[in-house]
């Protein structure tokens, strides 16, 4: 299982990857704040490389529910610092986290080899078009509305199925539009427009969501499902669960974990690999192209 951007490519058969959340706004349900300042993001960055994250993914703009959004000026002004800075620091692979499509370009063309639309390409139809000109790779998630409206009482008759279909629907129209499917990943999107149950449901099937051999990416993160299923209201406080769906997640087929905390996650993910006999310490997740 291969996973590529235009200048390196991830050999993800026996090895994930860790995927550190890096916010620079003030508003996320996590961090929000923490990293405003470019300085104090590039010192997050760098620290989470250290901890062994394998790819850096910064958001300029909150997608927690009820979460408003901000205009493309706004979002490039946050972000280009940020990622000009690590990548002259680091060498790890930067991720832009946006439903923009401007956004992205400036992105990539400051040094990110990674496209993470949460909107599934629903967002902005000149998406597809950027990831394909750039050779980005490309992580389609789902997400019924949008951050603003989607936990007003999101409905499913097949979560598994519905969720399913429109990351393949989009999986086409990334393909369609010259994305090479070697570049893309899927995400089913826990906690963007689900319930507590739909989550579950979701969790349960993560194999499902491996469409075309393509790799699952996972972010559980520190989110309310886990707080309103064990009554713990500090996003800061659900670090145990988390890594507990790290392993459980690579033991079912996700290939790449978004997270806060990257120590730990990354420890909990090749403790897991050395009990399936599979990456543990060993290797390179990476070579370049």
């Amino acid at each position: 299982m291969l996973w590529r951007t235009a200048s390196r490519s991830f050999d993800l058969t026996t090895r994930g990857l860790i995927m550190g959340v890096l916010n620079v706004t003030p508003d996320s349900f996590s961090d929000g704040g923490r990293y405003v300042d470019p300085t104090a993001a590039i010192t997050r960055g760098l620290q989470m490389v250290a901890d062994g994250a394998d790819i850096l993914d910064i958001g300029g703009e909150s997608t927690r529910p009820g979460a408003s959004p901000v205009d493309a000026a706004e979002e490039l002004r946050r972000i280009l610092p940020v990622i000009t800075g690590l990548q002259a620091q680091c060498a790890v692979p930067i991720s832009i986290d946006t439903m923009k499509a401007r956004v992205a370009a400036a992105a990539v063309a400051a040094g990110a080899e990674i496209i993470n639309d949460i909107s599934g390409l629903q967002h902005d139809p000149d998406m597809a078009r950027v990831a394909a000109e750039t050779g980005a790779g490309l992580v389609l998630m789902h997400l019924r509305g949008t951050p603003r409206t989607m936990q007003q009482q999101p409905e499913y008759t097949d979560v598994v199925a519905e969720v399913r279909d429109r990351l393949l629907a989009a999986y086409h129209e990334a393909v369609a539009a010259g994305v090479k499917p070697g570049c893309i990943a899927l995400d089913p999107g826990i906690g963007f427009g689900k319930t507590l149950e739909h989550n579950l449901a979701l969790l349960r099937a993560l194999p499902e969501f491996q469409i075309h051999g393509r790799p699952v990416l996972l972010g559980v993160s520190r989110k309310s499902f886990i707080g309103h299923l064990l009554g713990n209201a500090d996003p800061l406080a659900r670090e145990a669960p988390t890594t507990a769906l790290t392993a459980w997640s690579r033991q079912h087929g996700v290939r790449i974990l978004r997270v806060h905390a990257v120590k730990e996650n990354a420890q909990a993910l090749r403790m897991m690999e050395a009990i399936l006999g599979e990456g543990g310490t060993g290797g390179s997740p990476e070579k370049r192209l």
